[in-house]
């Protein structure tokens, strides 16, 4: 089978188990705050804490791949990974699950981000798009079946039997990946950037610590504002310092090419606006509107069907459209639906909340497929590894952040209505307010040239614009 057919399946094992896990447990976190004796709000610092671990670890990513191998590092990964999801089972306090989900995230953060990186030099460009797509079919499973199984589980059995659905499934990824995976190694290998990696690390965790923690949480305020001040230092540092060496451990050079300079500031914003759902919308259906896991996760599902079905149209909707003009009608379309979730009220059929949803996670879903996909095509082989590094990065923090945002803004909104608890109208507010943030990223796609990308949307219009895109006959890996 040819490495485009073969490798995005076995590298979607471990977004699988990424995406089954996250799924779950947004599902389940009400009923896990209420065991452990915590606001629900509270647990945001459980998917920060996730996001915190990737931030650290993101940007050495694919220098480790590229010095001890992807396979090797991709096998360790899903260990780890592992370890992580056993943790999480295991702990009885909010100190000890956040500490949990930070160690699943060391292990994300080596284990998708490299995955992708094999893909990407394995596959010619011009099938970068639909390996894409072909990587997060099966990985949609989760988010699929996430939802009602982790309802399921959590309202007969015990949540914490959620978390071991992962040791199976990263068994079969260390299995496959030692068969299947390339040992992809760089010859040359510049020096490690450690002041660099201190940096990044420090100043992008502390931002995320800083932001999640704020309102009803475990840390005091004055904590909370530290760790944004002395993150917002420490990321400042970190850009003097990036310009001053040559190897830094992530290349903000790169983001002087335009292709990747979109995806990356204004995916940021629209996974801003995004990266709440996750969040708001079990909090709402169950704090909210007083349903049970197993029913709110019977609802949540339908998004993760409508990416599904998206994925398979992906390629063929930007040979028509192009980059430029679907990112920025698209951008504007999915912000929509997301504002549209703030609309729903107890007494919404469920029919029509499955709908909204349904196609709204279908206008996501293009819109991730073509972000991932045009901020590689500028980037040469060389700058593979620290492309895919940087752009993972700024996807975690903006993800983060929308978590942040949403729940700040469902705190607001409650002490606003002088509600004692979280009541079914705070939700509208916080679902319109992240959807705005996701509006903005339009401008980000809209100074794009028209014929961005054209090589690996198959765009015909724009290829014949273009005769020469400088990124050969397509035969070559990216």
């Amino acid at each position: 089978m040819r490495p485009s057919r073969l490798l995005p399946l076995i590298i979607a094992t471990a977004l699988f188990m990424e995406n089954t896990d996250s799924t779950v447990i947004a599902t389940s976190l009400p009923m896990i705050a209420q065991d452990i004796g915590e606001d629900p709000i509270a647990l945001k610092l459980a998917l920060t804490s996730y996001l915190v671990g990737l931030a650290i670890f993101i940007p050495i990513s694919g220098w480790m791949a590229d010095k001890f191998g992807s396979k090797t590092i991709f096998r360790a990964a899903i260990g780890v990974f592992m370890i992580g999801s056993l943790s999480c089972a295991a702990a009885g306090s909010l100190e000890g699950f956040v500490l949990a989900r930070f160690i699943q995230g060391m292990g994300g953060a080596m284990m998708v981000p490299v995955g992708r990186l094999v893909l990407l030099r394995s596959v010619p460009r011009h099938e970068v798009v639909q390996a894409l797509a072909t990587l997060t079919i099966p990985a949609l499973i989760g988010p699929i079946a996430g939802p009602p199984l982790g309802g399921f589980i959590t309202t007969y059995f015990d949540w914490r039997w959620i978390f071991f659905i992962n040791i199976p499934i990263g068994i079969l990824g260390i299995v496959l990946a030692t068969i299947f995976v390339p040992e992809i190694k760089e010859e040359e290998i510049p020096p490690f950037d450690f002041t660099g990696f201190i940096l990044a690390g420090a100043g992008f965790a502390l931002l995320m610590l800083g932001f999640a923690s704020g309102g009803r949480h475990m840390i005091p305020l004055s904590v909370s504002v530290a760790c944004v001040v002395i993150g917002a230092i420490s990321v400042i540092l970190f850009i003097r310092h990036a310009r001053r060496t040559p190897h830094p451990v992530l290349q903000l050079g790169l983001l002087r090419l335009p292709t990747f300079r979109a995806s990356v500031t204004g995916g940021s914003l629209f996974r801003v606006g995004i990266g709440a759902i996750p969040f708001l919308l079990p909090l709402m259906f169950q704090v909210g509107f007083g349903l049970s896991p197993l029913a709110s996760g019977s609802l949540t599902f339908i998004a993760a069907v409508g990416a599904l079905f998206m994925k398979t149209m992906a390629k063929r909707i930007l040979e028509h459209v192009g980059f430029k003009r679907l990112l920025t009608i698209n951008a504007v379309i999915g912000a929509a639906f997301v504002a549209a979730n703030g609309f729903f009220t107890p007494t919404t059929p469920h029919w029509l909340i499955m709908t909204v949803l349904l196609v709204g996670g279908c206008f996501r879903s293009l819109q991730f497929t073509s972000l991932n996909a045009i901020a590689y095509a500028e980037v040469s082989n060389r700058d593979m590894s620290s492309a895919t590094s940087l752009s993972s990065v700024a996807q975690q923090l903006a993800l983060s952040m929308g978590v942040a945002l949403g729940a700040s803004a469902l705190e607001g909104a409650s002490r606003f209505h002088g509600s004692p608890t979280i009541v079914a109208q705070d939700f509208g507010p916080a679902f319109w307010i992240v959807a705005a943030v996701a509006v903005l990223s339009t401008f980000a796609f809209m100074g794009l040239p028209h014929d961005a990308g054209a090589e690996m949307s198959g765009h015909k219009a724009l290829k014949r614009q273009t005769p020469s895109s400088g990124m050969g006959d397509g035969t070559e890996t990216p």
